[in-house]
């Protein structure tokens, strides 16, 4: 598996950020005091984590919105966001009008600890073959518009896996596998994280990755 660091180290403690060991590696915590289940990889130098938490409070050049195409908010994800970012987030919003499904906007990031947040609009579930494209479409998106602002950390949510229905044991390997794919190749990325919401999200999601290196 030429080019990929399998340093898996799953966390379960609370951080403060003091500096902590990773591998021989002394890192700061960009995550705000709590309790954090985490696994890191190394992929052509950058790093993919998953990561067990609130997308909110993590610190990122960009945070990436589970949106709708309308822009308008929502619950999940999108509300929490629009909440913590306050109202600078939903007046760009306004300005640009709305999102076609399997693409991204970037706005302003507000209050939040990021430069961006990208709104990525994931399909609603239907089980038909276009799912899994409008899926990866999203998650590409996000990566081209953080090579084009030149970014160098991004955290994702699990796009669509909330209200939009799209199972977990389907949504995983579609974006890890585009995160991958894309890291593998030159990029200013440094980072990756995907923040996830609950024991299940994250279980799926380390089994989607296991396989993907596995793989490779």
């Amino acid at each position: 598996m030429k080019g990929m660091d399998l340093r898996t180290v799953p966390l379960r403690s609370v951080l403060s950020f003091h500096p902590i060991q990773w591998g021989g590696r002394k890192e700061r915590s960009f995550y705000e005091l709590g309790e954090v289940i985490m696994s890191t990889h190394t992929i052509n130098g950058v790093t993919l984590e998953l990561l067990q938490g609130d997308i909110v409070k993590v610190q990122a050049d960009a945070i990436v919105n589970a949106a709708n195409t309308w822009l308008a908010g929502g619950s999940g994800v999108d509300g929490a966001i629009h909440r913590a970012g306050g109202t600078e987030i939903m007046a760009e919003c306004r300005k640009i009008g709305g999102c076609p499904t399997g693409s991204a906007v970037a706005t302003t990031a507000g209050k939040l600890k990021a430069k961006y947040v990208f709104h990525a609009v994931g399909p609603i579930y239907s089980g038909s073959d276009e799912d899994e494209w409008l899926l990866k479409s999203a998650y590409q998106t996000c990566l081209a518009l953080a090579e084009q602002h030149k970014l160098e950390s991004m955290a994702f949510p699990s796009l669509s896996t909330g209200v939009y229905g799209y199972p977990l044991d389907l949504a995983a390997p579609v974006a890890l596998g585009t995160i991958i794919e894309h890291i593998r190749k030159p990029t200013s990325l440094r980072r990756v994280t995907m923040v996830l919401f609950g024991d299940s999200a994250y279980r799926a999601y380390e089994q989607a990755l296991a396989r993907l290196l596995a793989r490779s």
